[in-house]
């Protein structure tokens, strides 16, 4: 299964984003229980969610993550410039089959200069269709493993179950020596509406990566009625 060009170029972004500027310097089998099933193509439009007291929430999808104070949001931005790479149509109103960047935030502007990680945060959907074969959505870590080791991240482990709340996500770590310093990068996923949702953490140390996991929750099905 190949990785679609649109997340392809999103994840692509990601990582040329938020990658440390140092001055000195599987598809997995075992995660099938998850039992989610994606739709043959995303059911509507999906929409893009909104930022508001320190928090991106998109009740359509059923989850918030909050963002640390002062914070940078380039979601608009990363959105324009895949849309012009891939001449594809991104924005809140994307059609079936396209790709859309829900989230980007980071602990300071990509450009930036600075020794330590410029830590992160990367919220995108893509609509499952474009996964043929997709059955589960720890299939997602097949192609996004390719994508990660062509950065020079290896992966620490296996994908494995994660809870995040009273929800059970598919996770996988990687991680990338930078000079003196360690990039730690993790990616949930799950599957809804039709579409594959990817929620990538990037920081310098375990803790930090696990700290901004931390703020991302989900709506019980009782509090979506």
């Amino acid at each position: 299964m190949r990785l679609p060009k649109v997340v392809a170029g999103l994840t692509f972004l990601l990582f040329l984003s938020a990658v440390v500027t140092c001055t000195a310097a599987a598809q997995s089998s075992s995660s099938s229980r998850h039992g989610e099933k994606p739709l043959p193509d995303a059911d509507r439009p999906l929409p893009a969610g909104s930022v508001s007291n320190g928090a991106y929430r998109n009740p359509d999808l059923g989850f918030s993550c909050k963002i640390p104070a002062g914070w940078v949001l380039r979601t608009a931005d990363m959105n324009a410039r895949d849309a012009e790479q891939s001449d594809v149509k991104v924005n809140k109103d994307a059609p079936s089959g396209s790709g859309q960047v829900l989230l980007a935030a980071f602990s300071r502007p990509p450009q930036a200069r600075a020794k330590d990680v410029n830590s992160s945060i990367l919220i995108a959907a893509e609509s499952a269709a474009a996964y043929p074969g997709l059955k589960d959505a720890a299939q997602y870590f097949g192609p996004l493993t390719e994508i990660t080791k062509a950065q020079g991240f290896a992966e620490v482990g296996d994908p494995y179950e994660f809870p995040v709340g009273t929800k059970i996500l598919p996770r996988n770590d990687f991680q990338k020596d930078v000079g003196t310093r360690v990039m730690r990068q993790s990616t949930l996923v799950m599957l809804a509406r039709g579409y594959v949702v990817s929620f990538t953490f990037i920081g310098g140390t375990e803790d930090e990566v696990e700290e901004l996991i931390g703020g991302l929750s989900f709506q019980s099905a009782a509090a979506k009625k």
